[in-house]
């Protein structure tokens, strides 16, 4: 089993910049994807920002320019720096990742139990 923590949700004001961290810990084989999704009252969750095991991202296109996602692959571990925060960008943001099985044949798919992001002024 693996599990993910999320952490560095918080408080900013606009403009204002957070830093989350995704750690997962258990029995980690490969994450083929890591990636960030949001989710805002009321509303779906939406993926914000992905990272691939060969090095490629994508993001949603509200976040491009502003936002950053990285891994640590030693560490096991995956963060998004969000830069010039916005009334809209808060949510609750939520880690998920796709790790391969050692067979092989397909993935095996977890999520994080969610940071709170609040933009206030």
């Amino acid at each position: 089993q693996v599990q993910l923590v999320e952490s560095g949700g918080g408080l900013v004001q606009p403009g204002g910049s957070l830093r989350l961290t995704c750690a997962a810990s258990g029995n980690i084989f490969v994450f083929r994807v890591m990636a960030w999704y949001r989710q805002a009252p009321g509303k779906e969750r939406d993926l914000v920002a992905i990272a691939y095991s060969d090095g490629r991202t994508n993001y949603t296109e509200s976040v491009k320019g502003r936002f950053t996602i990285s891994r640590d692959n030693v560490k096991n571990t995956a963060y998004l720096q969000m830069n010039n925060l916005q009334f809209e960008d808060a949510a609750v943001y939520y880690c998920y990742s796709e790790m391969i099985k050692p067979t092989g044949s397909g993935t095996y798919t977890y999520w994080g139990q969610g940071t709170q992001v609040t933009v206030s002024s």
